[in-house]
């Protein structure tokens, strides 16, 4: 089913996106990558983010991610004023409330696949014997217990998403953020990928994905298409 534009934002959405801009400076010129999205994602939904080249689908996830602000508009995450944030302040929530999965994994070669998986527990201040039972027992959900001791060149590129996907559900993020994550994966694979990502919505994980392939988005209960740095229409979940 196909809404309007934009939904308006539901202050007690888990995200909530309220007449936000991004403007970039290139030059002398003012690049709009996005103008005035309004949007409201609710707990346990899973969103994917759709749209054209240059459609502001790369400013919108940076956004989302916390790894940028808004040039004007306002951006609450799980009840936190995302936009008002000094650089300490983001980074420290980005770690607490957000997880992250990439097309080209992001995994470090030097690391294990236990190791790989602990990482953001490391920069949580957790301690050793706690970090590593979690990141057992997600690897061990992922299939991959088998494989703590491997470092990600012994893997398949589904086993390094796979554990992609464990490293960024180790902080027990309220948002899942991923980003083509089976842009370098045959299609078998892809799919699998995405099988586990929609048992991971029905588990009650808010994900958000990031793809320009249409087959994928329709994993999602809800599409976004964006145009222009506009939200150009959403479809499902109504």
């Amino acid at each position: 089913m196909t809404a309007p534009a934009s939904n308006a934002a539901d202050t007690d959405g888990l995200v909530v996106l309220n007449d936000v801009h991004k403007v970039y400076q290139m030059g002398t010129a003012r690049v709009a990558a996005l103008a005035g999205v309004t949007l409201s994602i609710g707990a346990g939904e899973f969103w994917a983010i759709m749209g054209p080249s240059g459609s502001g689908k790369s400013t919108m996830l940076n956004l989302l991610g916390c790894l940028d602000r808004p040039t004007h508009g306002a951006y609450r995450l799980d009840g936190e004023d995302v936009a008002a944030m000094e650089d300490d302040a983001l980074s420290e929530l980005r770690l607490r409330k957000l997880g992250f999965v990439f097309q080209s994994f992001n995994l470090i070669p030097q690391l294990t696949v236990q190791e790989n998986i602990e990482l953001p527990l490391f920069y949580l201040g957790w301690e050793t014997h706690r970090s590593a039972a979690r990141a057992v027992e997600l690897a061990e959900l992922m299939g991959l217990g088998d494989r703590l001791d491997h470092r990600p060149a012994e893997l398949s590129g589904g086993q390094q998403q796979r554990v992609a996907v464990a490293r960024s559900l180790a902080n027990d993020p309220a948002v899942l953020l991923a980003d083509e994550p089976t842009g370098n994966l045959d299609s078998a694979t892809g799919k699998q990928i995405m099988n586990l990502l929609a048992e991971l919505n029905r588990s009650g994980k808010t994900i958000i994905l990031v793809t320009h392939e249409p087959e994928l988005a329709h994993y999602a209960s809800h599409s976004l298409h964006l145009l222009d740095g506009r939200i150009d229409r959403i479809e499902g979940g109504m």
